[in-house]
């Protein structure tokens, strides 16, 4: 499924906590609240690209923000029943796209340790360059590390 790629703002803020409740699961404490993707929004640099269906569905979405040379993928998220289907890595591939034709030279990631995104990252050439102990905390306490994954985009 290839999915209509296209520019976010805080009007699709609704469509963004929908699909971060779908996908990002309680127990892990990745997910975003709205105050915090809301708050970010305006700020320069700051990109929300939207994934809809056949139908105007919003089923994914990707928020980033570009520094001068630097680019990092702050959130990548598509629901569970839409998964599978190239979604995740064609919003990927439109951040590092995105991030290139910015003047960016490095873009980075960070992840949870054990999320199955991380092998959509590596086949897309990005690196794993560290690792934060408990980084993430769940509802029950839980912890878990968050692991940073680098591409540079230089040729």
């Amino acid at each position: 499924m290839i999915a209509q790629l296209s520019q976010g703002c805080a009007d699709d803020l609704d469509a963004v906590m929908r699909v971060m409740t779908s996908a990002f699961p309680d127990r892990y404490g990745e997910a975003w609240t709205r105050s915090q993707c809301a708050g970010i929004l305006p700020m320069a640099g700051v990109k929300l690209v939207l994934a809809e269906d056949g139908e105007a569905n919003v089923v994914g979405f990707s928020l980033y923000r570009t520094i001068v040379d630097d680019a990092e993928l702050l959130l990548l998220a598509v629901e569970p029943n839409s998964r599978g289907k190239g979604i995740g890595r064609q919003l990927l591939s439109n951040f590092i796209a995105d991030a290139k034709s910015s003047g960016a030279t490095r873009v980075h990631l960070e992840v949870r340790d054990g999320n199955p995104a991380i092998q959509v990252y590596e086949t897309a050439g990005f690196e794993q360059a560290n690792r934060r102990r408990n980084y993430y905390r769940g509802r029950d306490g839980a912890a878990f590390d968050a692991l940073t994954f680098v591409l540079t985009t230089q040729d």
